[in-house]
């Protein structure tokens, strides 16, 4: 019976036509649960792989594979089966099945955790981890203490680090890798050859590297592409031009990308191809390969190309793309701070970017602005020239990502007023409650609550649930003034009235909200019919309304109520102030109506 690779690896028994359970009556009995994680019945074996032998060079990397493999597996005994499946992973390494090797790999430390710690099996994850292109982890598993030295662990981190780009890191691995790579079979070399070539090239050295490709046949696309860009990094410009147009003629997809951008980086060198044009190829060359080394080295090429031609949006969008995708190591810190630098100065009023263009650049590049105080800043200067254009909507969209992604806990109460109170503005009451629902929590101080409740019932208000609106200002002081303008605007006079009369003003020092209240009781009274409330107002405010600009519509409006002619009524009303008696919110409710 034929049984799976999995099954094996993890030790399952399979069972046999003679082994079947005989066909008898038992008790019932309860089968316990099975345990939440899965516990290992092989001894330990960490112990006994770190006493073998050691991998110090390519011998190493030998064992049974396919067929002979799986039967070994299936064999083995309990106290046999971890060492037989580290001789299947040391085979699949040897074979170049980097992803079979890690997945045999990680069955074993499943069951025994400790062999994390074992030099041995740290060099076979970090090779197995280089062969599927994991760099990042591969160097990190070969970068153990007793692995730094050990010439095995070199080479494999030579090559990882060649393919991660790293070409000074990997240039650094090569004295101590050679004495196992030249030990190895020239087929065998071949990787940790090429990796070795590509660092000497990137870091300027193309000599040796030269001399190192002599391993390969002169029609092998990948070492055409090398030779190429180290015969053009010594200056012999028409043999490496040769080369890479040789590479690009047999190559792979990705050979071919790799030629093409040397090519290019060749014509601006020579000035043979004008920045601009370079910058388009390069735009072409991104376009039928992502990713990489390659793309990574036409952004970074585009990048140098739009700062020295000062292109804004070239430089924000090839910079952003290498900080988004890519690891720059020493490079990004340095990177990061130019194009906040760049994007700052661009949203200055003063820099001559359009108020729309400065909108557009902050939000396509907003994770490049400053952190901290500064981006706030910056953030809110730019928000405000937007409300002050009326454009709330762009407005609120920018700091709704401040709320959302740069402000936590209480720090988001204060923005979210600012935030709802925009989405308002702009028509869009929905949203306005939604950004005040999201950053719900219960540690605001009193006064932060109060603040986000009289937002919520302008934002309930306009969308015409004026009962929840009320609701929402239960218990938060000084909402008299807020309800009032709600009734106000629904046109519910006796309720107006009612929580008006206790806020009207004195009559000494009138200004324009004192004499909008006023104004506004005498048209809801007027209303209501009540004649008697409408003239003792006429007595408590006439004579200082004599002396205000207002003085004619108050004394329309608060006639008795059958003199009152209906078209006189409306010019009257017209003439009310526009200064809200509410303050901000009143301002807010006037604004979100027109």
């Amino acid at each position: 019976m034929r049984t799976s690779l999995i099954a094996l690896l993890a030790g399952a028994t399979v069972a046999t036509p003679h082994e079947a359970a005989p066909n008898v009556a038992v008790a019932a009995v309860q089968v316990p649960a099975p345990p939440p994680a899965r516990i290992s019945k092989l001894p330990p074996f960490a112990a006994q792989l770190a006493q073998g032998a050691q991998l110090t060079d390519g011998s190493a990397w030998q064992g049974p594979t396919g067929p002979q493999a799986w039967t070994l597996l299936a064999a083995a005994r309990p106290d046999a089966r971890q060492a037989t499946r580290w001789s299947y992973a040391l085979g699949l390494i040897g074979e170049g099945r980097g992803a079979d090797a890690l997945g045999v790999l990680e069955t074993m430390r499943a069951d025994d955790n400790d062999l994390a710690l074992v030099t041995q099996f740290q060099l076979a994850m970090g090779a197995a981890l280089t062969l599927i292109g994991r760099d990042d982890q591969a160097v990190e598993s070969l970068s153990g203490p007793d692995l730094t030295a050990n010439a095995e662990a070199c080479a494999w981190r030579l090559r990882a680090l060649a393919h991660a780009n790293l070409a000074k890191q990997a240039a650094r691995e090569i004295n101590c890798a050679i004495p196992v790579i030249n030990a190895r079979a020239p087929f065998d070399r071949r990787p940790f050859m090429s990796a070795a070539a590509k660092a000497a090239i990137d870091i300027g050295q193309p000599g040796p590297a030269l001399a190192w490709l002599k391993l390969f046949g002169d029609n092998e696309p990948e070492a055409n592409l090398l030779r190429g860009r180290a015969l053009l990094a010594m200056g012999e410009t028409a043999g490496g031009l040769l080369r890479l147009a040789r590479a690009e003629e047999s190559g792979d997809p990705g050979v071919q990308a790799g030629a093409r951008l040397a090519k290019i980086e060749t014509g601006l060198a020579t000035h043979r191809i004008p920045p601009a044009d370079a910058f388009k190829q390069l735009d072409a060359l991104r376009y039928v390969w992502r990713g990489g080394p390659t793309e990574e080295q036409a952004l970074r090429l585009q990048f140098r190309i739009a700062s020295e031609a000062h292109d804004l949006r070239g430089s924000l969008r090839t910079g952003a793309t290498l900080l988004r995708y890519f690891k720059l190591g020493d490079d990004g810190g340095s990177m990061l701070a130019e194009l906040q630098a760049r994007l700052s100065a661009a949203l200055l009023p003063e820099s001559g970017v359009s108020l729309p263009d400065a909108a557009g650049l902050y939000w396509d590049y907003k994770e490049l602005a400053p952190s901290g105080a500064e981006g706030d800043a910056l953030a809110f200067r730019l928000a405000g020239r937007l409300q002050a254009a009326s454009l709330y909507a762009r407005a609120a969209e920018l700091l709704q990502y401040q709320l959302t992604q740069r402000r936590e806990d209480v720090a988001q109460g204060p923005l979210s007023v600012k935030v709802a109170a925009l989405h308002i503005l702009a028509g869009r009451p929905d949203r306005a409650l939604a950004a005040l629902h999201d950053t719900e929590q219960p540690d605001y101080t009193d006064q932060m609550r109060w603040d986000r409740k009289r937002v919520e019932a302008v934002a309930l208000h306009q969308l015409g649930r004026d009962g929840a609106a009320m609701a929402a200002l239960d218990q938060v002081p000084d909402a008299a003034a807020v309800r009032a303008e709600i009734h106000w605007r629904s046109k519910d006079w006796g309720a107006f009235v009612t929580e008006s009369e206790a806020m009207l003003p004195a009559p000494k020092g009138l200004g324009e909200p004192g004499q909008a209240a006023v104004l506004r009781q005498a048209v809801a009274l007027a209303m209501l019919g009540r004649e008697d409330k409408l003239q003792a107002l006429r007595a408590r405010y006439g004579a200082i309304f004599k002396t205000l600009p207002s003085a004619r519509a108050f004394d329309l409006l608060t006639r008795k109520v059958e003199t009152i002619d209906p078209a006189a009524l409306g010019e009257a009303m017209g003439a009310i102030p526009e200064a809200s008696p509410a303050g901000a919110i009143g301002d807010l409710l006037d604004a979100s109506a027109t």
